[in-house]
């Protein structure tokens, strides 16, 4: 499955057409040509690979699953991969879909599997028309764009995610293992997350120098606004990391306290509950002794064995034990 689209002078001349008619496009120094691929084969991409005159080793990266993001410089043509996220705020996982396209000067093939949604990228062109003259650098600046808006607007929600975390951290109803579990798992969506960022501004990096003759030079702020993004995203991702390391933290010594506090609670009415033991162990001997079996000897273990516990009490409840 693949879509096209073909521009002329900054206008939309041609769309979904055959992947035959490519070359007839790029004949024309003035216009610009856009291809996507759903889940190619090796015989789509050999097959544009021959239009486009892209080298093999391009095309076999491009048909391998898992690598890393980067911006790979061949003699005619540049090789991108990259990663669009998608945050469940419920489970609090972070699910990567890879992108990848080649850019020439004059056409963008981009390659992805059905998860990820193309008509993002097309309607930031469309909202865009005005830039469509600037050349591939147009087409390459709609991708990044929604490619970093994703990142920006996950970042916010695993920041909103991790505030709703903090305020459930002191509810003593709220189930210890919960927030030890959900931290975990916003903790590896932050790791995640950073893991595809960070290489975007080495990326943004190569794009924005001058000496690439492949872009626009004025479209240079529009690709420092989307760098600017990237930046904050970082920045964003290290502190909310070291946030959620924060909270488990805090987790534990909080359900440390607990336990030393429920420790302080049973040992104060064992001591308490010792004492009835230890009197009515003593007057309850088999051997005579001062009181025995006599009233007032019972009388004696009941009055101490009463003052006693509330002397206890008393003393455990100033210490706050109880």
């Amino acid at each position: 499955m693949h879509r096209t689209r073909a521009y002329r002078d900054g206008s939309l001349v041609g769309e979904d057409f055959a992947l035959d008619d490519v070359s007839d496009y790029l004949e024309s120094d003035d216009c610009m040509i856009w291809v996507d691929f759903v889940s190619p084969t090796q015989a789509d991409l050999d097959k544009v690979g021959e239009e486009m005159n892209l080298h093999e080793l391009a095309i076999e990266d491009a048909l391998e699953h898992g690598q890393r993001p980067k911006l790979d410089r061949y003699e005619k043509f540049l090789f991108a991969v990259m990663y669009d996220v998608d945050f469940d705020p419920e489970s609090g996982d972070l699910a990567t879909r890879e992108v990848k396209a080649f850019i020439t000067r004059r056409a963008m093939v981009t390659i992805h599997d059905e998860s990820f949604d193309i008509s993002l990228v097309t309607k930031t062109w469309d909202d865009n028309r005005d830039l469509a003259q600037k050349g591939v650098a147009f087409l390459v600046w709609g991708l990044l764009d929604r490619i970093v808006d994703r990142h920006y607007d996950t970042a916010d929600a695993l920041d909103d995610a991790i505030d709703g975390l903090e305020e459930n951290l002191f509810d003593l109803k709220q189930q210890t293992m919960e927030i030890q579990r959900r931290s975990f798992a916003l903790r590896k969506s932050l790791v995640t997350l950073r893991r595809v960022v960070n290489p975007m501004r080495e990326i943004l990096n190569t794009l924005l120098r001058r000496d690439d003759t492949q872009f626009a030079p004025d479209m240079g702020p529009y690709f420092q606004d989307v760098y600017d993004h990237v930046l904050r995203v970082i920045e964003q991702t290290d502190s909310l990391r070291d946030l959620v390391s924060t909270i488990l933290d805090t987790n534990l010594s909080i359900q440390s306290n607990r336990m030393n506090l429920v420790m302080k609670k049973v040992t104060s009415w064992a001591g308490i509950i010792a004492v009835p033991t230890a009197i009515t162990g003593f007057f309850g001997q088999n051997v005579p002794f001062p009181g025995y079996s006599h009233e007032w000897g019972f009388a004696l273990s009941s009055v101490s064995i009463v003052a006693i516990s509330v002397v206890l009490y008393a003393s455990f409840k100033k210490r706050d034990w109880l």
